[in-house]
């Protein structure tokens, strides 16, 4: 199996040719005719996770955030991106990303988020997904609720007495999606990242805002497309060693 098979299967379940225009989606850096060995999915490329591939033997990196973001006029070591770069040529890796095309998806990021947060009815498009909560509750014991369900610091802009039903989620820096949640008629809004001047905005409409950080709202998503993933190879009777990075990008909070 070689990593153009991978990425067709990918294509699959998230397609490429849905990514916004501004995106840098796709097979990134590799031999398309490369045997793939194992892959390892992350939500971004950095060192430790790149370490973390060779240590598996794994030749095949699937992440969500993808690299060369910006187009690069040179590629040296005396930044971030081309020390990154360099070392995955140097350890003959391959790299797939799959961005706004996995977060709109069906079944993609903002699915397993709002699957994450225990939400019925799920609905919505785009990058905006909303659904109903398995019952009422305040702001309060909504952010307690989601600092369980995502196992991170959430914090509630808003009146904490609002009683909430109906939440309206986007993850990573979604935050202006918030005009679709009150359209949807939900009372709370879920982001990753909800810039000031936004939650002010909500805090007017009479909208709960809920900022839980960008690691926490995306991380559901790579293990639901590696599940995917692995539905897929199962359809066509390919095994391949899957392994999902145990490596954060970050120090993001942790609940207590």
């Amino acid at each position: 199996m070689t990593v153009r098979d991978l990425y067709r299967l990918l294509d699959s379940v998230a397609p490429f040719d849905t990514q916004e225009d501004f995106d840098n989606s796709g097979l990134l850096l590799g031999d398309p005719e490369a045997r793939v060995a194992g892959i390892l999915f992350a939500l971004d490329v950095t060192r430790p996770v790149i370490e973390e591939a060779v240590s598996l033997g794994a030749n095949l990196i699937v992440t969500h955030h993808p690299l060369m973001f910006s187009p690069l006029r040179r590629l040296t070591e005396d930044d971030y991106e081309g020390r990154l770069l360099s070392l995955l040529i140097r350890r003959r890796l391959n790299l797939i990303s799959a961005h706004t095309n996995l977060d709109r998806a069906p079944g993609g990021i903002n699915d397993a988020l709002a699957e994450s947060c225990g939400l019925s009815e799920i609905s919505g498009e785009g990058f905006f997904r909303c659904g109903f909560l398995p019952r009422a509750m305040t702001g309060v014991e909504l952010t307690a609720w989601l600092s369980d369900r995502l196992s991170c610091v959430v914090r509630p802009m808003g009146s904490p007495d609002i009683s909430v039903r109906k939440l309206g989620v986007s993850s990573g820096a979604g935050g202006g999606e918030w005009t679709a949640a009150a359209a949807a008629g939900c009372e709370a809004f879920l982001s990753g990242e909800i810039r000031h001047h936004l939650a002010l905005a909500m805090a007017d409409s009479g909208l709960l805002a809920l900022e839980c950080g960008h690691f926490a709202t995306e991380e559901p998503g790579i293990r639901a497309l590696a599940a995917a993933l692995q539905k897929a190879l199962d359809a066509v009777e390919w095994k391949m060693r899957i392994f999902i990075s145990s490596v954060s990008a970050y120090a993001f909070p942790m609940k207590p």
